[in-house]
């Protein structure tokens, strides 16, 4: 699946730990998407959630995704990767 990034960000604090999203858009979805990320360490251990960006769309294309990304590691990577790299120092 083609992924283009639209925008990304990430912060961390003792507090939050690791909090950020990446905006982008998929291949052959009629939606652009904003996944939130979530961690206390930065490791492998990361909760997320999926959205639609600007207004809702096809259930069925979320859902779609969403089992992409449960599949597809080096997919969830190169998203957390992405958000990663925008850590505010």
């Amino acid at each position: 699946m083609q992924i283009t990034i639209l925008n990304a960000e990430m912060t961390y604090s003792k507090e939050d730990g690791y909090v950020g999203k990446v905006q982008f858009e998929a291949e052959g979805h009629s939606n652009q998407y904003e996944i939130a990320l979530a961690s206390k360490r930065g490791t492998r251990d990361w909760g997320y959630g999926l959205f639609f960006l600007h207004e809702s769309g096809k259930e069925e294309e979320l859902l779609a995704l969403e089992d992409q990304l449960e599949e597809d590691d080096e997919l969830f990577d190169l998203l957390v990767d992405t958000a990663k790299a925008k850590l505010e120092k």
